[in-house]
Order: C-alpha cells, then structure tokens, then sequence
C-alpha cells in the first residue's frame, strides 16, 4: 500500500515530512539529551554547535544545530542538481528546510527520557535510521551525506547510503574522541551503527528483487512499459507449458523493491492471467542503475 501511494508526487513530499519529523523527535528526544551527536551533517552541526555554546559561550534562543545543518546543505544542494534533477532536489530543500524547523520547535528535554545510555542509542539509532529509510525511500532527501550517498549507489551498485554515511561518521566521531571524551564518541558510534542498519533495511530502493512474469500475451505492451515507463532492462525467451503444452513467453527483470507494484499493476492490467514469481533481496553485478525517486 505504501509503495503504491509513493508513486503520487504529492504523497511522496507528505510522506518524506513525516519521516523527517520522525528523525527530529528521535535526535532532540533520545540522542541530544544524552550528549550524542547524530551522524552526517547534522552530527558535524551539533558538533560545531557545542563548540560555539560551551567553547565560545555563545547563546542562541533555539538549538541552531538545524540552522547551520541547513547552511552546509546549500552547496550539497548544487550536486543533487546535477545528478538527480529538479524534482528531487526540490524534495531535498522541502525536507531540508522542514527538518531544520522541526529540530528547532522539539523541545529539548532537560533530562533523558530513558535513563540507560545504551537504551537512548538503540532506540534512537533505530528511530532516526527508519524514519530516513521512510524519506529515501518516498524520494526525497534530508540532505547532507544522503545526497552524496545517493550520488555513490547511484554510480556503484554495491555502495549504499548507509555505508557511506558509516564513513563519513568514524571521521566525525574520530573528532568527537579529540575534542570531548571517550564515551561521547563510543556511544555515538553505537547509535549510528543502529541507525545505519535500520536506513539499510528499510530503504527500499536499496533492495533488488528479481521477477520472472510467465504469460501466453506477446504482444510488444509489457516489454515495452518495462524498458519506457520503468526504465529498466528485460530478458524474455520462449516456453511451453508443462500441463498444457501451450506457447508462452517468459519474461526475466530486476528492479527495486519500490517499483515492484508498479510492474505488478502493469502486469495485471495488460494480462490478468499472467503468472510471476518475485525472488527477494537478490545479489547483482554489471550494469544496474539505482532509481532515486
């Protein structure tokens, strides 16, 4: 149901604000509150913020981690341009801009909702990695190290965001362990490989399916609406069936979770009595191009 309302331009942009509301609460209720830094370009904020009100003793009537996120966005902003078009960057800046208000109006708690340290990272880590799972996969962005993580999937097959975003984050926490303490940047890690794991699984667009369609139709409309509509690539060859005996055709495409309702509508509309069977979470190689949204 979810993967069919995605396909509405309107719905995705609702969808992906949900989402980043979501990450806000996770990050203003669970991980600020215990001292931990987020990850990606919102982490590199909330560092710089702690730099400019304990270092700097400089104050602000509001967290101004959203604010400086939104600023180091802007040249991010230009790439996304570049690579993915209009469409998805103007969902990246709706979804950038929302996420600095929503992380701005969160009240902070002065005191940690749950008291164990572990506890805020697991369900923090896992919150803030399935509500930006939820934006990725509706097709949008929340900027900052998800654009250049897209950019990387979209160039390699095997890269994910996730992975990248892991990069980036021993780099911002190898910081963290010169500037603050060690259990600063230990628990952070932790929250982060939590978060990570969570965009991995629950980002769509990161898992390949591969479809077989059998059906006695040969006419050019499904193929076609595979290669045109879906932009994707389709093997079919000639069978027979074993019960009956009868002509058909067998037709062989990988795609994305996210597109797999699509292509079964397609299917249903151009022959009701075709038969497919969908293989999960398969493993590729060669020429395979990621479709952002």
């Amino acid at each position: 149901m979810l993967e069919k309302a995605l396909h509405h331009p309107i719905a995705r942009i609702i969808t992906g604000v949900v989402g980043i509301f979501l990450m806000s609460v996770g990050i203003n209720l669970f991980i600020v509150p215990v001292h931990l830094y987020s990850g990606g370009l919102m982490g590199l904020s909330q560092v710089v913020r702690t730099l400019l009100t304990d270092y700097c003793h400089l104050s602000f009537p509001f967290d101004i981690a959203g604010l400086l996120n939104l600023v180091l966005n802007l040249p991010l902003f230009w790439l996304a341009w570049r690579n993915f078009g209009r469409p998805f960057v103007v969902r990246t800046i709706i979804c950038t801009v929302a996420s600095s208000f929503f992380l701005s109006i969160i009240p902070i708690p002065t005191a940690p909702i749950l008291n164990d340290m572990l506890t805020n990272c697991l369900v923090g880590g896992l919150l803030v990695g399935f509500a930006s799972g939820i934006v990725l996969t509706s097709g949008c962005s929340s900027g900052g190290t998800d654009i250049i993580g897209l950019y990387m999937s979209k160039k390699k097959s095997n890269f994910s965001v996730g992975r990248f975003s892991l990069i980036f984050n021993v780099i911002l926490y190898a910081v963290c362990l010169f500037l603050f303490n060690i259990p600063t940047a230990i628990y952070s890690v932790i929250c982060n490989v939590f978060s990570n794991f969570m965009v991995d699984r629950s980002h769509q667009q990161n898992v390949v399916m591969e479809v077989l369609i059998f059906t006695k139709d040969k006419r050019p409309e499904l193929p076609r609406y595979i290669i045109e509509k879906l932009e994707r690539g389709v093997t079919f060859w000639e069978g027979h069936g074993g019960y009956t005996g009868d002509d058909l055709r067998v037709l062989c495409v990988c795609l994305s979770k996210f597109e797999i309702d699509a292509l079964q509508h397609a299917v249903r509309e151009i022959d009701p009595n075709a038969f497919f069977i969908v293989k999960k979470a398969v493993r590729i190689g060669g020429n395979f191009t990621r479709h952002l949204g």
